[in-house]
């Protein structure tokens, strides 16, 4: 009998998430199944999700097919419908052993409750990702905002954060498995602890996890909104280099009058003003961002802003998303910009986060950094920076590097 396999599209958290499946699943003796985590991002995110949905049934015609993550919580009835699937499950329902369970006793069936009624987040406990060195944390789920474009509130329910105890703990178990860097990942990261007595920051949180896991020697966040960073959060920013210097915005724009429309809390001024302070303080920083190309009513002079503004940032990491239409949102009804055009604008947005990244990789050669293998000699420095070392390296390795050259994208460099 096969061991359960895992299909993971969409973000971080869905990594994460992933990774409690796998271990649900190998706990249960569940065999002879695949599980597909589907995204809901973009249209074409769930085109992909039931185009590999379609492969495995056709490639495993004997296997179990079980859907989950935020396509089939938003739409359980698009994908029980589907001739391929057996098995529906919810966000919630993926996460508990007992689902697993009772998995094995049926043929099919679909079991999606309603994820705005929970109101709370267990801590969630892996003992690292599958192949990876570094190892994610959801310190945090849901959001309560409602961006103009955006589904993932439907999916992921309402904004809900992991004690501080418990994440301590989850990274404590994570470095003595030999981990050495620790991303901590969410919906809305600048939301944590809204929820939680005493309401800790997510800069409180960071200090709290640096303290008390002392041997963790590196600390990464993931998307944060640009307008949210808290005070706590810049100090440690300022004071502990263990928390690695690259930070990723969810920004999605770079016009005041789109930013208004898509119904952010930030505008283009906050971007660049938050960039600029976080460089003060840790002058080695990097900046990616998530940008949308095309979003509705989008004139040139707008999408110009956008463009601007990633030089204006030095904006060198780019998730770039022609925009795409989800049906129940607001923006589905404005006006929209045309497809050809939309790629367009997303091709010269690529184009120009090359170019700022062209520019990065070049300046630090002759430069030393701290680079964490990851596999096959690649790896990634503090910066977030991609590395090919010269000589082999042992997989999960920290070490101290010198830049010797930029090759193409990556940078070759060899141990100190």
């Amino acid at each position: 009998m096969a061991e359960t396999q895992v299909l993971t599209f969409g973000c971080r958290l869905n990594a994460f998430e992933s990774e409690i499946i796998r271990d649900h699943t190998k706990a249960m003796n569940v065999e002879n199944t695949i599980v597909v985590n589907t995204c809901a991002v973009t249209a074409e995110a769930e085109r992909q999700a039931k185009q590999a949905i379609r492969r495995a049934r056709r490639n495993n015609p004997g296997t179990k097919i079980v859907v989950t993550g935020c396509a089939a919580q938003i739409n359980p009835d698009r994908y029980e419908s589907m001739e391929e699937v057996d098995f529906v499950l919810g966000n919630e329902e993926k996460l508990k052993g007992k689902t697993w369970s009772e998995i094995k006793n049926f043929e099919s069936y679909t079991q999606v409750s309603d994820i705005m009624s929970v109101s709370e987040t267990s801590a969630q406990k892996i003992n690292g990702l599958e192949n990876k060195a570094r190892a994610f944390v959801q310190i945090q789920q849901g959001c309560d905002h409602r961006c103009t474009f955006c589904i993932i509130p439907f999916g992921r329910g309402q904004s809900r954060s992991t004690p501080v105890g418990e994440i301590v703990r989850q990274v404590r178990q994570l470095v003595k498995t030999g981990y050495k860097e620790v991303i901590f990942t969410g919906v809305d990261l600048t939301d944590y602890g809204k929820n939680l007595p005493g309401k800790p920051t997510l800069g409180n949180l960071c200090r709290r996890v640096l303290m008390q896991v002392p041997e963790l020697p590196r600390l990464r966040i993931s998307s944060v909104d640009p307008s949210e960073i808290d005070t706590d959060l810049l100090k440690v920013i300022a004071q502990e280099h263990r928390l690695l210097p690259h930070f990723h915005f969810s920004l999605q724009a770079g016009d005041n009058i789109i930013l208004k429309r898509m119904k952010r809390r930030h505008c283009r001024n906050d971007a660049i003003e938050i960039c600029n302070h976080i460089r003060n303080l840790r002058p080695n920083a990097t900046f990616g961002a998530d940008l949308i190309a095309g979003f509705p009513t989008e004139t040139h002079e707008m999408f110009s802003n956008t463009l601007k503004i990633i030089e204006e940032c030095d904006l060198t990491h780019l998730h770039v998303f022609p925009y795409s239409e989800r049906s129940g949102t607001p923006a589905a009804k404005m006006p929209p910009i045309p497809q050809k055009e939309r790629r367009r604008r997303a091709t010269l947005l690529r184009e120009a986060g090359k170019r700022q990244m062209h520019n990065l990789l070049k300046d630090s050669i002759g430069k030393a950094a701290s680079v964490l293998v990851e596999k096959n000699g690649i790896g990634h420095c503090e910066r977030y920076l991609p590395f090919q070392l010269i000589t082999p390296v042992q997989d999960g390795t920290l070490i101290r590097c010198l830049i010797k050259e930029a090759n193409g994208n990556v940078l070759q460099a060899e141990e100190i």
